[in-house]
């Protein structure tokens, strides 16, 4: 299932400057998803981080990567016009900068989900290079 931007803005809350995902490239809901973010130097974070050398904050790659993972949650029926919110985040490992012109590919999998809990793992590319993984997410809907 492919998603652009409009699409992913009617399941999660998230707006401009603040989302962090332009594309849902794969999807099976409640089980895994892949989406792209396209850096560009428009980004406004890059106005801070760093003037003189660009570099996406790995904070903000941890939240892409939960933004995708709450598409593929809030896709579900029963989830549709929740939020999902952070319950925890484990082992988190930074590989490569992210810089402008770069384009992150979020690759995500939901391991378990019980009721309104659930866990997953993921893991950010630039091309075949790992930007930045995830051993655990841990999220909440409600």
């Amino acid at each position: 299932m492919v998603m652009d931007i409009n699409e992913i803005m009617s399941i999660i809350p998230h707006r401009q400057p603040f989302l962090l995902i332009d594309r849902v490239e794969e999807m099976e809901e409640g089980k895994s998803i892949v989406a792209t973010k396209n850096v560009t130097y428009n980004e406004p974070f890059f106005a801070g981080h760093f003037p003189q050398e660009p570099v996406m904050p790995g904070v903000l790659q941890v939240e892409a990567m939960a933004q995708a993972g709450a598409v593929a949650i809030m896709s579900m029926e029963q989830f549709k016009g929740k939020i999902g919110y952070f319950g925890g985040i484990k082992n988190v490992k930074f590989k490569r900068k992210v810089v402008p012109g770069d384009v992150l590919r979020i690759e995500l999998e939901i391991d378990k989900l019980k009721k309104n809990i659930g866990i997953g793992h993921g893991t950010a590319y630039v091309g075949d290079e790992v930007a930045c993984q995830v051993e655990q997410f841990m999220f909440i809907v409600e």
